[in-house]
């Protein structure tokens, strides 16, 4: 056989996309769109997931009317997650006309702040509660106010909540575009609802343990991420990444399983002058979580898809820079040599992670029968949750995430403490 047919043969031995496509599609065990964690978790609605599930988790999903009777919670059909890189870019490619609801809101947020019975600031700048409203009953105009005030302190808390599936669902669609992660388990019959249950992840093979839960938060890409308790921000890989988020937590453990934010804004301001004027106006590699196929090479092993963003971002409500990276998803800075980068992102995570100053920890606790809701913005922060509770009590809730605008950098914003006439020094 001459060298020019043993050559075709081989050719004609490798697999093409669209059959190496068949083999995963029709495969129980291979996954590609994962997050590395292997998990065995199966499609559809899971019966088994109802043996643990919460009780109180329970009665919310029936007095929201969704079906569990098959199962919870439900994976998307296999048929729905895609394989290689073109199908996720094409998800969401179109650029989505988004609307900034706290652009134009009251500044003093006369409606919200005015039909709250108290507002506590957990923090100087970071993190505060409003008591005595449901997330439910809020006016449009009061959504605007309550989109500000996020915008201003990165996180807003709303304990003792009656809400539905549906109600949360509808707030987000308020904020901006619905995210629906083919991926990650959801409610039965309301994709964009994502579940958010470490209990249930661990019983179907997600390595966390007290022993490795942190080791992310030292060097992601060579430990990897059990969970979320990896410093993040979500979805940094879309056109349009996340901007609200809102979590509802409606089983909570008496003591553990809390939440920290950092924010981006005293990130930003955290720096010096010199290497703030370096980094405005820089780009960065931004990677998602889920890893894919590349078409035209298909069997190089999945990887994760890129994005270019902004270093620095400006918040279009507030007109103030955040500092816009994280360790597990920001790759490198577009222009500098590899070991640069590495230098000064290494840095830059550090600043947003170990300043205690730029942070709000929050206990998730609320009286029987309710859950508590946190809203954040991930233009302008980082979050982790804390596995203390080590699985011994029961955590269970239901996210929520609405789609921003395009990152930008506008050379002419400011920092917030610019803005609040506040000195660094």
């Amino acid at each position: 056989m001459s060298q020019s047919q043993t050559a075709t043969l081989k050719l004609k031995t490798i697999p093409t996309s669209s059959e190496i496509e068949q083999i995963i599609r029709k495969s129980a065990t291979l996954s590609i769109g994962n997050d590395g964690n292997k998990e065995t978790t199966p499609y559809g609605p899971d019966p088994e997931g109802l043996d643990i599930l919460p009780e109180y988790s329970r009665q919310r999903l029936i007095a929201s009317g969704i079906d569990i009777s098959k199962g919870y919670p439900e994976r998307p059909d296999q048929s729905q997650i895609p394989i290689f890189k073109d199908e996720v870019f094409q998800i969401r490619d179109d650029v989505y006309p988004y609307v900034e609801r706290g652009k134009n809101a009251d500044p003093e947020k006369k409606a919200l702040f005015g039909a709250a019975t108290e507002v506590i600031n957990l923090t100087e700048r970071v993190g505060t509660e409003i008591v005595g409203l449901q997330l439910e009953d809020l006016t449009d105009q009061q959504k605007d106010e309550l989109a500000l005030l996020i915008a201003e302190r990165v996180v807003v808390f709303f304990r003792d909540q009656k809400l539905s599936h549906q109600a949360q669902y509808k707030l987000g669609e308020y904020y901006g575009r619905v995210e629906k992660h083919a991926q990650t388990i959801q409610v039965p019959g309301l994709p964009g609802a994502t579940v958010i249950w470490l209990d249930y992840r661990k019983k179907n093979g997600m390595p966390l343990t007290f022993h490795n839960a942190n080791w992310g938060n030292w060097d992601v890409l060579r430990y990897g991420a059990a969970g979320n308790q990896v410093w993040h921000t979500d979805l940094v890989h879309e056109k349009q990444p996340a901007g609200y988020t809102h979590l509802h937590l409606d089983t909570i453990p008496d003591v553990g399983g809390d939440t920290i934010w950092s924010s981006g804004y005293g990130a930003y301001d955290k720096l010096s002058d010199e290497l703030k004027k370096f980094l405005d106006g820089k780009q960065a590699i931004f990677t998602s979580a889920h890893r894919y196929l590349d078409r035209e090479n298909p069997l190089n092993g999945p990887s994760p898809i890129e994005r270019t963003h902004p270093l620095v971002r400006t918040h279009p409500a507030t007109g103030w820079k955040s500092l816009y990276v994280n360790r597990g998803m920001t790759k490198r800075i577009i222009g500098l040599n590899p070991v640069e980068s590495d230098l000064i992102l290494n840095y830059l995570f550090d600043v947003y992670e170990k300043n205690a100053d730029i942070q709000v920890r929050f206990q998730w606790k609320t009286k029987p029968g309710y859950g508590t809701s946190a809203i954040w913005d991930n233009r302008i922060s980082q979050h982790r949750n804390v596995f203390d509770h080590e699985g011994t009590k029961e955590r269970h809730g239901t996210r929520v995430t609405a789609l921003a605008e395009i990152p930008f950098f506008d050379p002419k914003s400011v920092s917030q403490r610019e803005a609040l006439g506040l000195s660094v020094e």
